[in-house]
């Protein structure tokens, strides 16, 4: 059990995953799960994609910019984002689960079939033996799935959006419907309520834990 007998998993050398529609609070809570995770005593990655390494970095900008609206192609899109998953899994995930620390990232592999793979209507198991080979088969222990309805989570962005984050809406209903469906009968996914505060989220989230 999770620091003796608390009542959660086994924390060290796990991966724990944030999934959801941009706008939905993922990195943020991410970010309060591994500061609760790490109070306890487990040592704790924070970290996230696209990006993470300094190859995925430079991807990240070449995915988002909005010079590339209208002109960087759906298939290159999915290559992009395996190719910064391939760093982030090799240079970052990998060896610090290796050494017993728990993972906490903003997206993972769920991100690709749902925004590629329903989005874009790319070929879903081409994107999973993609995911495979980009992570070396390593799926995520435990996904929280931020569920926030699409008009809802488009309203709280303030500023420009990115290449990505300025899709028509029609393209983010897609998207929810592949998460919604993609992790209706996985056990290691629990779908979290989004709509609330960002507190009663975290709380959600660490009850699921046992923390």
């Amino acid at each position: 059990m999770l620091y003796g007998e608390v009542g959660g998993i086994d924390l060290a050398g796990k991966l724990i995953v944030f999934e959801g529609l941009d706008f939905t609070g993922k990195t943020t809570q991410a970010r309060l799960l591994a500061r609760r995770i790490e109070s306890r005593g487990q040592p704790v990655v924070l970290t996230g994609e696209p990006g993470g390494t300094a190859v995925g970095n430079a991807v990240r900008e070449i995915l988002l910019t909005r010079r590339h609206a209208g002109t960087l192609d759906d298939f290159a899109e999915l290559l992009l984002f395996m190719t910064s998953r391939t760093q982030h899994a090799r240079e970052v995930v990998l060896p610090a689960l290796a050494l017993g620390k728990t993972v906490v990232s903003s997206r993972y592999r769920l991100s690709s079939l749902a925004y590629q793979g329903y989005g874009r209507g790319i070929d879903r198991d081409l994107i999973e033996r993609l995911n495979n080979e980009a992570t070396r088969g390593r799926k995520a222990d435990v996904t929280f799935l931020i569920d926030v309805p699409v008009e809802a989570a488009l309203s709280r962005k303030r500023g420009d959006r990115d290449r990505i984050e300025a899709e028509a809406v029609e393209f983010y209903r897609r998207v929810r419907r592949g998460f919604l469906e993609l992790t209706a009968d996985d056990p290691r996914v629990y779908r979290i309520d989004g709509t609330g505060d960002v507190e009663a989220t975290a709380s959600a989230v660490a009850r699921c834990l046992g923390l």
